[in-house]
Order: structure tokens, then C-alpha cells, then sequence
């Protein structure tokens, strides 16, 4: 089972939308990942979803990752992704995977150069995010490759178009 935990901030709008949202995201990025049957075990696997703006994401960029400039996403796993795997109920009946933070402005202003809908957007950064938490990465090429192919069939279970086809077709 998956909870989602949601803040928004004002311009976000209606919390409730972006909850659900969230919630379809995160479930599609794990059930797309090697780690698909977290979902299935006897206790809740919870993530946590911020959506800020520019100010607080760069603060934070900066402060955990070195860069003084605001970015789309940041996730913070609360769990070793060679843990994942053994992972047991906990005390209170679930296990936080992490924390997810997206910038609206930044968002905004990248749904709106990609010509797609801010949903649109903000579920491909929520199972970006989802999948940072379990451990995948963009490092290098390979773990990149693992990556994309994972946030494709997550989206494609949302009905959302593979975000990397324009990409592709360049190379």
C-alpha cells in the first residue's frame, strides 16, 4: 500500500488535484521499478511531496547539492536503497521512502517550453523523484538508460507520452 503525504504552497491551487495526483505518480514509478512489490508487503510505503517555488528549492540545491540555482525536482530518500529489499514493518504500520520538492516557477516555465500541461509535468517530475528515492540515478549513460526506460513505462500507465521521444530521434 502507498500513502502520499502533500503540501502546497498558494500558487499551486487546489491541493487536492495535486494530491491525487502525486499519489497516481509515485504508485506508477514504483510498480515500474525493481522494487515494485514494496507495494505489496504488510505495511504502508509513504512519500512525501512539497510543492514550493523557486526560493526554497534553490536554498535547498544549494545547501545539499552544491548549486546556488533552483532546479525542477529534488528528492531526499530516508532509505538506503540497498535496505529497500529488507525492509520490515516499522513501529507505526509504514516506512517513509522520502521527500520530493518541486519548484513551481521552474516548472512552469519547462511544461510551458515542452508545450504540455503543468499535470502533465509535475507526474513526469513525481515519478522522476519516486525513482531517485528507490535508488535510480542519471549519473551515467547506463544508469540513465535504466532510469528513462523505468519513467516511460511508469508515464505510460498514466497515459502520458515517453518525455525522452524527441530526444531519441536526435541522437
Amino acid at each position: 500500500m502507498l500513502q502520499t503525504e502533500l503540501i502546497a504552497s498558494p500558487p499551486w491551487g487546489n491541493e487536492q488535484d495535486w494530491t491525487d495526483l502525486a499519489a497516481r505518480a509515485a504508485k506508477a514509478a514504483i510498480t515500474a521499478s525493481s522494487h515494485g512489490d514494496l507495494l505489496s508487503r504488510d505495511f504502508a510505503i509513504e512519500v512525501s511531496v512539497k510543492l514550493s517555488d523557486n526560493a526554497e528549492v534553490q536554498s535547498l540545491n544549494k545547501a545539499y547539492r552544491g548549486k546556488d540555482k533552483p532546479t525542477n525536482v529534488l528528492s531526499f530518500p530516508q532509505i538506503q536503497p540497498d535496505l529497500l529489499d529488507t525492509l520490515e514493518n516499522s513501529d507505526d504500520g509504514e516506512a517513509l521512502l522520502g521527500d520530493i520538492i518541486l519548484a513551481y516557477e521552474t516548472c512552469c516555465d519547462e511544461a510551458a517550453a515542452k508545450k504540455i500541461s503543468i499535470s502533465t509535468h509535475v507526474s513526469h517530475l513525481i515519478v522522476h523523484g519516486s525513482l531517485h528515492l528507490l535508488g535510480y540515478d542519471h549519473e551515467n549513460e547506463v544508469d540513465a538508460g535504466v532510469m528513462e526506460n523505468c519513467e516511460i513505462n511508469a508515464l505510460a500507465t498514466l497515459g502520458i507520452a515517453n518525455p525522452y521521444a524527441e530526444q531519441a530521434q536526435s541522437r
